[in-house]
């Protein structure tokens, strides 16, 4: 991070593609689920994780680093009308991209119509179609969207060389609920830039021909307060909504009734 002490401002990059944007800051999950979604946590100073319980107990969410495997894993206990589920997403995995994935699980009012297509946004932004059966890959050749339709899992890698190992994969296993999935893609595929500070170090590659970073200085305490905005705008959607004021009263049932 760069501050200059006369102007208080920070040298913060807007990446596009955000899915080239590298990791970012894990607060923009777990800060949110915390605070605006009563999501609990426990707490190990031995241990270098992050272990978040939804209110009902269903769902864990464990961020915890992992060299050989994914950083953020999601678990979903079994329920009457659906049995368990996963996710999980490796650690340079944009956080904006999984928080679109908590955000639409956390929804108090979740359209878990059957309807939904995870591969719509993909389609719409222009993604192209590969021999293998339902899998579809960036403009830029860099993404690939898998449905494995004999299992009924999803992968998503992002890789720069088919020589090297992938910069990031996410997985949902069978029984995911589609609506997340598409929150997901379309998350994906929004053109969007993503802030990033100390991008040097975080983008998973610099060619200019893959990567567009445009630098900005920007106000240190308007950092802090795009987190704390969101956290605001994710309390609200679980507050009761009340009666705008100025309603007339409800006609009493008898109509010669008169107070």
């Amino acid at each position: 991070m760069s501050v200059h002490e006369s102007s208080q401002t920070v040298d913060v990059d807007f990446v596009t593609p955000r899915y080239l944007a590298g990791g970012g800051d894990p607060a923009w999950i777990t800060v949110p689920l915390h605070r605006a979604c009563g999501w609990s946590h426990g707490h190990d100073p031995l241990m270098p994780r992050v272990i978040l319980s939804s209110p009902d107990q269903k769902t864990l969410l464990r961020l915890e680093p992992d060299p050989d495997g994914s950083w953020w894993t999601i678990q979903h206990a079994a329920g009457p009308e659906r049995p368990a589920w996963y996710a999980s997403f490796g650690a340079r995995t944009p956080v904006e991209i999984i928080a679109a994935f908590t955000d639409a699980l956390t929804a108090p009012s979740a359209d878990v119509a059957d309807a939904w297509d995870p591969l719509a946004p993909l389609h719409d932004a222009g993604w192209s179609p590969t021999p293998s059966h339902n899998r579809l890959v960036s403009p830029d050749g860099t993404v690939g969207v898998d449905l494995h339709e004999a299992t009924g899992t999803w992968w998503v890698t992002t890789t720069l060389n088919q020589a090297h190992r992938p910069v990031w994969q996410a997985h949902f296993g069978e029984h995911t609920p589609p609506h997340l999935i598409t929150a997901f893609t379309t998350a994906l595929t929004d053109p969007t830039p993503v802030a990033r500070i100390s991008t040097v170090d975080s983008l998973p590659t610099r060619d200019p021909h893959r990567v567009s970073p445009t630098r900005a200085e920007v106000r240190a305490s308007q950092i802090a307060f795009v987190l704390e905005d969101r956290v605001r705008t994710l309390a609200a959607r679980h507050k009761a909504p009340t009666a705008p004021p100025g309603l007339p009263r409800r006609p009493s049932a008898d109509p010669g009734h008169t107070r």
